[in-house]
């Protein structure tokens, strides 16, 4: 079913409409929209099906709230299962497969040395896309973006997520940098200049 959105009319929310009648009212990129699952009212521009859809170009909005570190380390969890996970069915499916068991050794292996490429991959094209995050951030609403609010790109995603071998190799303390400063960045997001920022505050 297709995406039903609020718009604030002479301030005051009408709707909800469809994509269909929204381009029929010829919204602009800063009438205020908002579906169900958002938290407030954002611009059009700030939305990536909208500005998809109708062309507008972002308008990059200084960032105000920022991810906390458990919703941060939540949405990692999720992540590693999914990513685990969706491996384990497949290396399953492998085994029930076949009997031989030098096979079987190689599936197992193989799931072992791939879990971490196949998480670094999938964080790169999620967090690089229109989308802005991992299946795991977006659950709790959080997203990955530049300095000045603006989405990053694939280039910006694979730097983001390769300097998290420092924040690693520091024994973790990249990642408790977070707590000691206003915009709740970790070694990674320092060396990249990304932030991590959430919707409004909870």
């Amino acid at each position: 079913m297709d995406e039903m959105y609020l718009l604030v009319v002479n301030g005051k929310p009408e709707g909800p409409y469809s994509i269909n009648e929204l381009k029929a009212m010829q919204i602009k990129a800063a009438d205020f929209v908002k579906t169900a699952e958002m938290d407030d009212y954002k611009e059009a521009h700030e939305i990536a099906q909208l500005r998809t859809i109708f062309g507008f170009q972002f308008q990059a909005v200084a960032p105000q709230y920022f991810g906390a570190f458990d919703q941060r380390a939540l949405a990692a969890i999720i992540d590693w299962l999914i990513v685990i996970g969706s491996l384990s069915i497949v290396t399953l499916i492998g085994l029930l497969a076949t009997s031989d068991a030098t096979v079987r050794t190689i599936l197992l292996f193989i799931l072992a040395i791939i879990i971490i490429p196949a998480h670094l991959a999938y964080s790169i094209a999620m967090e690089g896309s229109a989308r802005q995050a991992t299946f795991g951030k977006k659950i709790l609403k959080i997203q990955v973006c530049n300095m000045d609010g603006s989405p990053i790109n694939m280039a910006k995603a694979a730097g983001r997520n390769l300097a998290k071998i420092f924040s690693v190799l520091t024994f973790f303390v990249g990642y408790l940098i977070c707590f000691f400063n206003k915009k709740q960045q970790c070694l990674h997001d320092m060396i990249a200049g990304t932030l991590v920022t959430r919707e409004r505050l909870i």
